[in-house]
């Protein structure tokens, strides 16, 4: 496997949403448990490919034994911030196929992101959520310039919404 100077980081197109849904499915897997319903992630992750006004999926691709293939993806949400007047990129469903953790390509996407933000000028910084036990994760994001911030997330999921088996 190669270095990173051989991944090129894009913007999602509609020939890797299934890809994509299948790396939040592994993610979700992996992370909680869940066992996403297919159909759901597939329409949502295609949902967002196809209305970039909601946010937009980054990839990584390489070449492998001659072949193109996508090893990591991530999704950006915005939030307005009035205190800020400004937008807060939110960074979501990172995942990275195994063999190709620990070789930086979450950084890679993690540049591209900061570099589009650059770009669009009314960005006022960047947020995501982790899994509280995810250590491994924590620590790539301080190393990359991210702190913990002192709020605790909330939910309430709307009654009847199923999107996983479990």
């Amino acid at each position: 496997m190669g270095d990173t100077q051989d991944f090129t980081v894009r913007q999602a197109i509609s020939s890797d949403i299934d890809e994509i849904a299948r790396f939040n499915m592994q993610m979700a897997m992996e992370t909680e448990k869940l066992e996403l319903l297919p159909d759901v992630i597939t329409n949502g992750v295609a949902n967002m490919v196809n209305h970039p006004d909601r946010g937009f999926y980054l990839v990584v691709t390489v070449c492998d034994q001659g072949k193109l293939e996508i090893a990591a993806s991530l999704m950006v949400t915005t939030e307005w911030s009035d205190w800020r007047n400004g937008m807060f990129w939110w960074i979501q469903s990172v995942y990275v196929l195994p063999a190709w953790r620990r070789k930086g390509l979450y950084r890679l996407m993690y540049e591209k992101v900061k570099s589009l933000a650059d770009q669009d000028g009314n960005v006022c910084g960047f947020r995501l959520y982790v899994e509280q036990e995810n250590a491994t994760a924590q620590h790539t994001y301080q190393a990359l310039g991210m702190a913990p911030t002192h709020y605790l997330l909330y939910e309430e999921l709307r009654p009847n919404l199923v999107f996983s088996k479990n």
